[in-house]
């Protein structure tokens, strides 16, 4: 099964847009809360919700279930 991880963060409606969007998928969802690590918050806390895949891209917001399709 497909691995999808998502980086999140706490109180973020988008990322819940998000997580709700890859439950429709048959995924594996791996959830990463950003704020408990000082350099993810640098690298992608304007950026979240961002979906990353087994290939090592990313697909930042905002992003459909089309967008999310066509990657894996």
């Amino acid at each position: 099964m497909t691995v999808i991880t998502l980086l999140t963060t706490a109180g973020c409606h988008l990322c819940e847009q998000a997580e709700a969007i890859l439950n429709t998928l048959n995924v594996d969802v791996n959830k990463i809360e950003i704020g408990d690590d000082d350099d993810l918050v640098e690298r992608y806390g304007t950026r979240i919700p961002v979906l990353k895949f087994a290939d090592n891209s990313i697909l930042n917001w905002p992003f459909d279930r089309l967008d999310i399709l066509a990657k894996i």
